[in-house]
C-alpha cells in the first residue's frame, strides 16, 4: 500500500548536462581517501598508523563520542599519508590501493534470521553504521539510540542529480536485503518515498511503507517526506540511509564484505558526455573527470551544485556523494550588471532576466555570485520555496542570534543543511543559509544534545 504526498512549494532548476543513463568504468585509482570532514561532529581517533597495510572494509578510526562506530577503508592497500591542521586534526587520510583488493570476511548472514543486537553489531564492526544519519542535526547516528521510524528517499530532485533507477538498477536484492537489515533496527516502520507514479524498480520492495512524492525541488529531500509523513518532535530521532547505502548495507549480509563500490554521475554544462561510471568511495577526481571535460575554466563539484562541495582534480569524491558536477567557473564580470533583464540566457527566480517567460528552457549555470552579501530584509521570497512548515526567514535570524529558544520554537529540529539550499540559490540577500544552519545546528548538539 502507498500514500500519496503532493508537494506544491519549490522549485526545479533545470540544468544543461544531464547524465545519459549509460554506465561505465573508469580507471582503478592509485590513491584512495577518506576524510572525517565528511562525518559531521565526528571526533578520530587512529587505529592504524602511516605506513600501515590494510585490507577493504578494515577500520582506519573510530568515532571518540561512540566508539563502536568505525570508519573503513574502501580498498585494500598502504596508508601513505595521514594529513592534518590546526591543533593536530586530521584532515585526510590517503590509501595508495593494491591492483585487487583484499577484504576483511564478516561471513555471509541472513538478516531475517538475526537479532536487533546481532545486526547492530555487524553494521558497527564491518563499517557500514556510518551510511545511517539521524534527524534532527543531520550527523551520523548515535549506536545507543532507538529512532521511531527510518526513512529511504528513492528518488532525487535535486539539479542533476544521480537518477537512483540507474544507480540501482542491479542492486534490487541488495536494496531488499538492506531493508530487511534495517527494519530490525527500529521499533517504528521504514518509509520508503518515490518519485510520483512511476514504476520504479524499487516498487516491489517488501517490508516498507511506500509514499508516491509528487512536486518541485526540494520534494526528494528526505527531510521534506519526514515533516509529511511522520514529523520530529522533541527528543525524538529518526534515521536516514540513502538508496546506495542501502544497497551497500545489503551487500555486507549477502557477500559477508564491506563493498565500497558506488554508480555515480559525471554530469554538467562543461562534460563532453556526460553519463554514469562505476567508481569506489573516495576515489581521485582525475581518474573520474580526466579526458572528459569540454573546457578548462571549471568548478568541479563533489555532490550536486546546489549542496555539493568544491574539488580539484588532486581532490577525492566526497563519502556520500553520487554526483560529480562540472559547470563553468563565473570568474567574469557583466557590464551594468545591476540592470534587471539579464538577458535570455540566464536564469532568475525574482524576474531579473527572461527566463520566466521560457519555463521549460534549460540553462548553463556558472558559479558567478550576481552580486555580494547584502541587507536581509527582504520578506516573503523565502516562504515561496520552502515545502517545510516554518517560517525561514525567522528561523535564520534566530540562528544568526543564537537564539537557542526561539530555534527550537521556530522548528530547527525539522531541518537540516540541504533543505535551504534553494534559498541559497535564491535569495536576494546572497547570504549563505546552508552555513547558518549547520552552525546552529552544532550549537544545539553542544548546548542541548
Amino acid at each position: 500500500m502507498s500514500t500519496d504526498i503532493q508537494i506544491r512549494k519549490g522549485l526545479d532548476l533545470k540544468l544543461v548536462g544531464d547524465a545519459e543513463a549509460t554506465v561505465s568504468t573508469v580507471p582503478r585509482s592509485q590513491v584512495y581517501s577518506i576524510k572525517p570532514s565528511d562525518f559531521h561532529k565526528v571526533t578520530p581517533k587512529l587505529t592504524l598508523k602511516e605506513g600501515a597495510e590494510v585490507k577493504a572494509g578494515e577500520a582506519l578510526f573510530y568515532s571518540k563520542d561512540d566508539q563502536e562506530v568505525k570508519f573503513v577503508s574502501p580498498v585494500s592497500g598502504k596508508i601513505i599519508e595521514i594529513k592534518r591542521g590546526e591543533k593536530r586534526v586530521i584532515l585526510e587520510i590517503r590509501i595508495q590501493a593494491d591492483a585487487q583488493d583484499s577484504f576483511v570476511e564478516h561471513g555471509k548472514k541472513n538478516p531475517k534470521e538475526m537479532s536487533s543486537e546481532q545486526i547492530k553489531a555487524h553494521l558497527l564492526a564491518s563499517g557500514c553504521w556510518p551510511f545511517i544519519k539521524q534527524r534532527p542535526y543531520d550527523v551520523v547516528a548515535n549506536s545507543n539510540d532507538t529512532p521511531k521510524a527510518i526513512f529511504i528517499s528513492g528518488f532525487s530532485t535535486a539539479p542533476l542529480s544521480a537518477d537512483v533507477e540507474v544507480c540501482l538498477k542491479d542492486k534490487v536484492a541488495s536494496f531488499q536485503a538492506g531493508v530487511d537489515a534495517l527494519s530490525k533496527l527500529t521499533s517504528g516502520k521504514i518509509h520508503l518515498s518515490l518519485r510520483g507514479k512511476m514504476n520504479s524498480i524499487l516498487s516491489g520492495i517488501s517490508g516498507v511503507e511506500k509514499h508516491n512524492v509528487v512536486g518541485p525541488h526540494p520534494a526528494g529531500n528526505v527531510g521534506v517526506q519526514i515533516a509529511k509523513v511522520n514529523p520530529i518532535n522533541v527528543g525524538e530521532r529518526v534515521w536516514i540511509v540513502a538508496p546506495q547505502d542501502v544497497a551497500i548495507i545489503g551487500d555486507l549480509f549477502l557477500t559477508g564484505r564491506f563493498d565500497a563500490t558506488r554508480v555515480i554521475a559525471l554530469t554538467g554544462s562543461d562534460v563532453a558526455k556526460p553519463q554514469y561510471y562505476t567508481v569506489k568511495i573516495g576515489a581521485q577526481i582525475k581518474e573520474i573527470v580526466s579526458g572528459k571535460l569540454s573546457s578548462d575554466n571549471v568548478r568541479i563539484i563533489s555532490g550536486d551544485v546546489l549542496t555539493g562541495t568544491k574539488v580539484g582534480m588532486d581532490g577525492n569524491l566526497g563519502y556520500y556523494s553520487n554526483t560529480v558536477t562540472v559547470i563553468p567557473e563565473g570568474n567574469y564580470y557583466r557590464m551594468f550588471g545591476w540592470l534587471p533583464f539579464a538577458g535570455a540566457n540566464k536564469h532568475s527566480v525574482q524576474r531579473t532576466a527572461l527566463s520566466w517567460l521560457m519555463p521549460g528552457k534549460k540553462y548553463k549555470a556558472d558559479t558567478n555570485l550576481n552580486g555580494e552579501e547584502r541587507a536581509f530584509v527582504v520578506t516573503g521570497e523565502m516562504e515561496k520555496l520552502m515545502p517545510l512548515d516554518i517560517y525561514p526567514m525567522q528561523l535564520l535570524k534566530a540562528c544568526i542570534a543564537h537564539d537557542i529558544e526561539k530555534m527550537e520554537n521556530l522548528g530547527i529540529y525539522e531541518v537540516a543543511p540541504e533543505d535551504f539550499a534553494l534559498i541559497d540559490y535564491a535569495n536576494t540577500s546572497k547570504i549563505e543559509a546552508q552555513v547558518i544552519i549547520r552552525e546552529a545546528l552544532d550549537l544545539m548538539i553542544n548546548e542541548v544534545g
